[in-house]
């Protein structure tokens, strides 16, 4: 197969697109999150519809990146967009935020991993981190020897995770009303109270719903970018969407809201209730095949980010190296090493990864602008696919966006006000680098 200029291999399709959606989507938010919005919000259609709210919108967002990634189909992530529509400092910005957080959220999801293994076989002992480690290494010799190993990784793991997912709500609702207790009822939050309430729980589900973004990355090695890439995204958001309601409607079936408002893992309590003494390994169970997609669509996706700023210049030449089974091989090299030193500082990386999880929003509320900006200054360039309902839908996302900042600053002030630190120090880190140019690379091409 004939790779492009930079040497990425153009061999994915929809189902990869798919896979790579929801299996980034999927992971540690939906099984905390639940617990969290039912503290806040112990009414069931307050707490659903805080749900339904999230999902809208992710995908009013996935409307706009399928706009992005169709007219611009460079492999990279939300740093394309913010380069080319917005300069090279915001691109930049976009660029390292996006790449540390997704290389944390790889180790993050490896020590879950780690932590649950080692609970399932209490023989391992003390050896969730260098359980965590080999799975970072694991994931890193798989995708070394090519795109299409990623891609068949990443679409076995994802229908695993799926599967697991719409068979525990199954169970809940062929046993549920069996095995559940009755609930008692609860007043409805009000006035201040309830808008304090709405924020916080919105934050929980916003980030439960993250990472449908994930084809993006890969655009210029979709086959069929200017069909694929929006069917993948908004494919993959609904159908997220529909595994999400339909867990949280099981757990309202099964646990009372007292119960679901206690549990960190609420999932790991509804199991208990359904399965009995079996209930804590399947749920440790659905835990690890959960975390595995998520691995490597993190994994796959941090190598893309560097991939792109070293070819754009902004880092070592060295970066853009790409294997002959379309693998950036030093930029996955260097993502693992970082991943694993993550895993390595486990105990201090917290805060960082809740710093870096204010740029995602963030991140996302450039790539909003960029679509206003270029639909302003190139309106005449081809967009193989154009997001429904724009200008009003564009709007939408990046109000809600700034909304969701403006919560986040202040329910979360002290974190918050980290990010903006790091935010304000990456400019003298975009000097060193002296990334000044205009992008002399980009050519967008019609579908």
């Amino acid at each position: 197969m004939r790779g492009t200029s930079s040497g990425l291999l153009p061999v994915l399709g929809l189902g990869f697109g798919l896979a790579v959606t929801l299996g980034n989507m999927i992971g540690a938010g939906i099984l905390r999150a639940p617990g969290e919005v039912a503290a806040h919000l112990p009414v069931a259609w307050l707490f659903m519809t805080v749900w339904v709210i999230g999902g809208l919108y992710a995908f009013l967002g996935a409307l706009q990146l399928a706009e992005l990634g169709a007219m611009i189909p460079r492999s990279g992530g939300q740093y394309v967009f913010s380069r080319y529509a917005l300069g090279p400092y915001p691109g930049f910005v976009v660029g390292w935020s996006d790449w540390i957080s997704t290389c944390g959220s790889a180790a993050a999801a490896c020590l879950v991993v780690g932590e649950f293994a080692v609970a399932l076989f209490p023989a391992l002992g003390q050896r969730a981190p260098a359980i965590a480690a080999a799975v970072v290494v694991a994931f890193t010799l798989a995708q070394w020897r090519g795109v299409k190993w990623g891609s068949a990784i990443q679409n076995v793991t994802s229908a695993l995770k799926a599967l697991a997912f719409i068979a525990l709500s199954g169970a809940a609702i062929a046993i549920g009303d069996e095995a559940a207790s009755p609930d008692v009822p609860h007043t409805t939050p009000g006035g201040l109270a309830l808008l304090a309430a709405l924020v916080l729980s919105l934050q929980s589900v916003i980030y439960s719903y993250d990472g449908w973004s994930a084809t993006i990355y890969f655009s210029e090695e979709v086959k069929n970018h200017g069909r694929d890439i929006p069917r993948s995204l908004i494919g993959g958001v609904l159908a997220v969407i529909a595994i999400y309601l339909f867990l949280n409607l099981s757990l309202l079936l099964v646990l009372p809201m007292e119960t679901l408002a206690a549990e960190p893992f609420a999932a790991g309590r509804m199991a208990a209730v359904l399965f009995g003494v079996w209930g804590d390994p399947v749920f440790r169970t659905l835990v690890i095949v959960s975390m595995l997609s998520g691995i490597n669509s993190n994994q796959l996706m941090a190598s893309r980010v560097l991939f792109a700023m070293s070819r754009d210049g902004v880092l070592t030449a060295r970066g853009a190296v790409v294997n002959e089974g379309g693998t950036p091989t030093i930029a996955l090299l260097v993502g693992a090493v970082v991943a694993v030193l993550f895993v390595v500082f486990g105990r201090t990386f917290g805060r960082l990864i809740t710093v870096l999880a204010f740029f995602f929003v963030a991140n996302y509320t450039l790539s909003f602008l960029s679509v206003f900006v270029l639909r302003r200054r190139e309106p005449n360039t081809p967009r193989p696919y154009r997001a429904w309902g724009y200008p009003w839908t564009t709007a939408a996302a990046l109000v809600g966006s700034i909304a969701f900042l403006i919560g986040a600053i202040a329910s979360d002030t002290t974190n918050s006000l980290l990010a903006l630190g790091a935010l304000a120090a990456s400019y003298p880190a975009f000097k060193v680098f002296g990334s000044v140019r205009r992008d002399a690379y980009f050519h967008i091409q019609s579908d």
